[in-house]
This record gives C-alpha cells, structure tokens and sequence, in this order.
C-alpha cells in the first residue's frame, strides 16, 4: 500500500483493514483531500459527478472488490454497462448491487477456466467460446436489461469472425465452445450455438437465423456492414434536400456526342490516363488507337463508346442482378484493351488508394446487392446518381476502372430522365477527389454533395454542335488546367 501514497494523489482509493491505512484514509477526508463515493471506496477527485468516476474506474473497482469475480455473459463483449447501467458478472452468488450509476447484476456460476483472461486484479473476462454460450442461456429480463445479447446481435459477432478471419477461425471457436460445454454443463447452449455456426457455413437450414447480416451471409451474399452504414447516411442526406432540376440542352446528335468526347477525355485524365486533346480527337474521329499507347487508346475509346451512346447512356439498373450485370457488361467495354485488369470480372484480390482500402473481395457482390434497396428509394435523378456514384466507388468492384464506371453508371441517372450530365474537369479533380475522401473517412456527405452540384451546375453550360466551340467554353473555364494553377470558372450561356 505504501507504494501508491500519497493517498491524495489517487483517483480511487479502497478502504482498508490496516489501521495505519484506515486511519490516513479518515484524516484525509476529514481535512477536505479526498471524499467517499461508495461503500469502501473514496476518491481525490472532488469536482467531477461520482458517477463518472465510477464508470471511468469500473474494472479495477471490481477486480479489487470482488477478487475471483468474471465478467461474463453481454458484457464479456460490450466491456461496459448497457444502456440501463447494468453489467453482468459470474461469481459465487446471485445478487444485485448498485454503485453510482451502476446495476451490478452478480449470477452464480463457474469460477474461471483455462482460457479465460485476467484483465484487472482480480478480475477476469469470459473467453469468446464461453460468452457466446453464456449468452445463449435463457434470459427472463428484455432489452438493456437481460444478460444476453439478442440473437441477431450473436449472429453478427459470428458472421464478423468469418468476414474478418475465414471460416476456420469459427470452427476454433466452435470446436472450443464444445470443450467448454462439456466442462460447464452447457449442452444446450452449444447445441444452439452449433446450429447458428452450421447455417452461417451453410451446412444446415438457415430458417434459424435472424440477423440480416447473418441471413446474407448464409445465402452467400455476405456484405460489408460498415460501407452499409455509410450508405444509409448518404442516403439519409439526399432524402433531405429538394435539388435543382437541370434539363440537359445536348439535344442533337451531334451536341450529345461532342460533350460525350469531352466526358470521357476528363473521365480518364482524371484517372492518369492523359492525352492532349487533338491526340484525343484523333483516337475517336479515327476508332483507332495510337501505336505507342494501345491500351490508353482504348481506354478512351471504350468510354467514348458508352458515353456517347445516348440508348446506353438512358439504361439503368431495376434490380440488384441487373445492377451486377449493367456493371460487368460495362466495365468489359471500358477495360477492353487491358486483359489484365480482368475486363468484365469483379476483383478476385482486394484493392487499396493510399491508406484506404476498399470493400473486400469476398463481400463485393452481397454490399451491391444490399445497397441497391437504398439507390432504389431514391426518386429525383441527381439524388440516385451522387448515390451510385458513391456506392461503386466506395465498393471499388473491380481490379481498374471503378471510378471511369462508377462516373459513366451516374451520368446514365441523368440521362435518363434527360438531365444535365457531370463532368469533372482537370481542374476540379481535387475537389473531387477530396470530397470522396471526407465522405469515405469522416461520413460526411455536405462536401461530396455540394461538389457535385457545382459540378453539375458547370457541365449544364457544356453544350452545341461546334466542337471548337465546346473547347473554348471549357478553356475559359480553366476546365484543362490543373488545381494548382487555376480554379474552375462557371460562366453562363
């Protein structure tokens, strides 16, 4: 005890039976330096709610009070109180005690096992296998106050073990659950456990299964919760605002087909794939690549080809396998050239931009299918195709060309309902680019939104059937400069 004087200087101090100790501890509080905030346990900290102190201080409180004591059942896995202040605890009775702000809701059980892990004092926490059983006992108490998590909440934990580690990882902690039910008598809640992990593998009926996560996973269309989640603020976010209707003014063939050069040319500077425009011209007006550069060549021509093909262009998709079709069927078009890449053929590894790193592989097919009842919802054009765009962006399906697809996937919305398409100039590529990355790592769509209606609102003023026109609208606009030597001008026509 010596060692952690002087008294005063510690957050929380447990009552002693040492009279030396107890003694200090009496003076202490008497002169103002420290103050009791529960049975056997005093605190230096006089300005802050009791409560706060306590929670902040939960784990060693408990190993210190309660020494043997194992953290079990929900709160093995939430490592603080519900949302009612209870947490849950195994030991060598069954009573309810309250702290400031806390139920403690002590059930007689097991002491701890092998396997079982020591976190603070005395205190241990139940190992994976042994809560997952635990809570799959039965439970008279609902909601915040029950000491099992709900079915559907352990059927995601499960599913996240194989989306995170692969199936052998679940069938450790399955062949681990079934050493600790023989050893504690929980027969019953393995066999449930089993039939859970035997559904998600798809070994036996997935009729017991609850969990949307879980159920997608069982049927083989396992996503990825965390981009859903994002996707539902997004959408959130559009459903909100009222925008602005912008009727495309390419009514011609030809005024569609001189913005569509001018789309695909920004479309694949914007992704490294840089020409002057004249080399540009020559790629489309000859349907031939140039010698030196195949592939870039291709590149253009692949997305000239979709972009200018106004039937194309007024397709969207109507259901999650037609969305998984339109994508594949364009992306071979738009790849071509590159046989590498896999033209046509979701990623088969997974992918990364600097630190971000996209959905994984395996869970590409089950988060386009999951996010296509949200694009779905949406009714104004603008609204499905900032939200397609992202989705596919965020998704990055593909080995290459996600962002030349996701563009030419939002530009079809517009064209559809003939509107406006979206261009992203050179100039604007920053802006662009930065809004996806707030977006993708802080959640907030404002910026991305905001950038797309500029955007918008600059490509609405992009039309007629002169060519040399067209060029010199977007010179003006600083459209072909970089970001750092310009900023983009929208002038009015």
């Amino acid at each position: 005890m010596e060692n952690i004087l002087p008294i005063h200087l510690q957050e929380i101090i447990f009552g002693s039976s040492e009279s030396s100790i107890s003694k200090q501890i009496s003076r202490m509080e008497k002169e103002g330096k420290i103050r009791k905030i529960a049975p056997r346990i005093y605190s230096s900290n006089l300005d802050e709610p009791v409560d706060e102190i306590i929670r902040r201080n939960l784990l060693r409180i408990l190993g210190n009070l309660y020494p043997g004591v194992l953290l079990s059942h929900r709160s093995a896995f939430e490592f603080q109180p519900t949302k009612a202040g209870h947490i849950f605890l195994t030991y060598t009775y069954t009573k309810k005690l309250t702290l400031p702000g806390i139920t403690l809701r002590f059930l007689e059980g097991h002491k701890p096992i092998d396997g079982d892990n020591a976190i603070s004092g005395e205190l241990f926490v139940s190992q994976k296998a042994r809560a997952f059983l635990e809570n799959l006992q039965p439970s008279k108490n609902p909601g915040s106050t029950s000491k099992c998590l709900t079915l559907a909440e352990i059927e995601d934990k499960l599913e996240q073990i194989i989306r995170v580690n692969g199936e052998d990882e679940l069938n450790k902690v399955r062949d681990k659950a079934r050493a600790i039910a023989e050893e504690l008598s929980m027969t019953k809640e393995f066999d449930r456990l089993n039939k859970m992990i035997s559904a998600l593998l798809t070994t036996h009926s997935s009729n017991i299964l609850s969990s949307p996560l879980a159920i997608a996973r069982a049927f083989g269309a396992p996503y990825d919760p965390g981009r859903m989640k994002l996707f539902e603020g997004l959408f959130r976010d559009l459903q909100k605002q009222e925008f602005k209707n912008r009727p495309d003014r390419n009514t011609t063939v030809s005024s569609f087909r001189n913005f569509a050069f001018f789309e695909s040319y920004f479309s694949n500077y914007i992704e490294g794939t840089v020409f002057e425009v004249d080399e540009a011209k020559q790629i489309i007006e000859t349907n031939r690549p140039l010698a030196a550069r195949n592939q870039d060549s291709h590149d253009v021509l692949g997305t000239y080809q979709l972009v200018s093909n106004k039937q194309e262009m007024s397709l969207t998709p109507q259901s999650p396998e037609a969305l998984i079709q339109m994508l594949s069927y364009r992306h071979k078009i738009l790849l071509s050239a590159r046989e590498d890449k896999n033209p046509g053929q979701f990623k088969d590894k997974n992918n990364f931009a600097g630190i971000t790193s996209f959905v994984d592989f395996n869970l590409v097919k089950g988060t386009l299918i999951q996010s296509f009842d949200l694009y779905n919802a949406l009714d104004h054009p603008f609204s499905k195709a900032t939200f397609i765009m992202f989705v596919l962006s965020e998704i990055h399906p593909f080995l290459d060309g996600n962002g030349r697809n996701s563009r030419v996937m939002m530009n079809a919305e517009l064209v559809k309902e003939a509107q406006s398409k979206i261009i992203i100039p050179t100039v604007f590529r920053d802006d662009y680019m930065g809004a996806l990355r707030k977006l993708t790592r802080q959640g907030d769509a404002a910026p991305y939104i905001r950038m797309l209606q500029k955007a918008q609102e600059f490509s609405e003023n992009i039309f007629g059937d002169d060519m040399t026109e067209v060029q010199e609208y977007l010179n003006q606009c600083n459209a072909f400069s970089e970001h750092t030597e310009a900023k983009l001008k929208i002038i009015k026509r």
